[in-house]
């Protein structure tokens, strides 16, 4: 079995990360909650992806690349931490973005600019029959200028992706270890394309075998992220040699917390970041973890997480998505 300090990154992040109670929270849940800020990772303005792009960008470099292309929504993470890791390495970025053309460059759509990336906007309604076509032609472009481009999926959903993840975890029980606290029993984290959930998987299966991850979807349905998380968990512990195993049931995921659609801000999502900003001063955005944290107080409510459970809630990022939605989060 390999472990994964074996596998080549670039130092990008701000490692490790504060893992952070939430005393007054916990208190009005009836759970132990704490909350893993990797919105503190610091890269690029921060956020989950970062952990990926270590792994990423290393394999961009070995390989000689100096065009990535990569895709997201309007107010992608993602998209903008993929541009500052290009511009670090002397790379040029290309962002294909699912959305028409904006009126004003707000939150992630402005940090792209500032990054000085080449941004394509694609209809909504035709993005996912015309996404992988159109970063191609950015690659046969690239290519034909003489450039080597490299294509990062949504979300840098990939197995060797998905390792940044597996680290994490390591992080968390390392943190944990000091003050003899026991492994949560449940981990929670927003779920838009999957790679952050199945690093989480297979780093919770290695360690912590009685631990529950629970994916709360913020743009598809489980039985779409089911099969598409157990396959990549699958292949990064095959990098690993880990004797693991999953099949598509094996993965939990909320589905009823995605509001209107991805990237549209919804109340519960709206209501959540409003209690955790005026109840602990912690920040989440209407796009990822707003609309998660609302699975969490549901699924407490509900009894799928029973009172006095240890929870650890993965913050993703976000913030800069806050500003384009001011309008929307004052009429709460």
């Amino acid at each position: 079995m390999k472990s994964v300090e074996e596998f080549e990154r670039v130092p990008l992040g701000f490692f490790p990360t504060p893992l952070e109670p939430l005393p007054r929270l916990s208190e009005a849940l009836g759970i132990t909650l704490s909350i893993k800020r990797d919105d503190y990772s610091g890269f690029g303005g921060g956020g989950n992806k970062v952990r990926k792009l270590e792994y990423l960008m290393a394999e961009a470099r070995r390989s000689g690349v100096n065009v990535v292309i990569t895709t997201g929504g309007h107010q992608s993470n993602h998209a903008r931490m993929v541009a500052a890791a290009a511009r670090k390495f002397g790379m040029r970025p290309v962002l294909v973005l699912r959305g028409n053309p904006p009126s004003s460059w707000q939150g992630n759509l402005l940090l792209d600019k500032l990054f000085g990336a080449e941004v394509q906007f694609l209809d909504p309604d035709g993005y996912f029959t015309q996404i992988e076509g159109a970063m191609q032609a950015h690659a046969d472009k690239a290519v034909a200028n003489g450039e080597t481009p490299l294509i990062i999926p949504l979300g840098g959903a990939t197995p060797l992706g998905a390792l940044g993840y597996v680290r994490a975890v390591e992080e968390i029980a390392a943190q944990l270890e000091p003050g003899g606290t026991a492994a949560p029993d449940f981990i929670v984290a927003p779920t838009g394309s999957g790679g952050t959930l199945a690093g989480l998987h297979v780093g919770t299966r290695r360690y912590w075998p009685d631990s529950r991850v629970v994916g709360i979807s913020v743009s598809a349905k489980a039985d779409w992220f089911q099969p598409r998380i157990a396959g990549m968990a699958q292949d990064c512990a095959d990098l690993l040699q880990w004797p693991q195993q999953w099949q598509p049931e094996d993965i939990w995921i909320e589905d009823g917390y995605v509001g209107q659609a991805y990237g549209v801000p919804s109340d519960g999502g709206i209501e959540a970041i409003y209690k955790l900003a005026q109840s602990e001063g912690v920040l989440l955005d209407p796009v990822y973890t707003g609309k998660a944290m609302h699975g969490l107080f549901s699924l407490v409510e509900q009894g799928k997480i029973p009172q006095g459970s240890r929870v650890t809630f993965i913050h993703c990022g976000g913030s800069p998505a806050l500003y384009p939605f001011a309008d929307r989060l004052l009429e709460q």
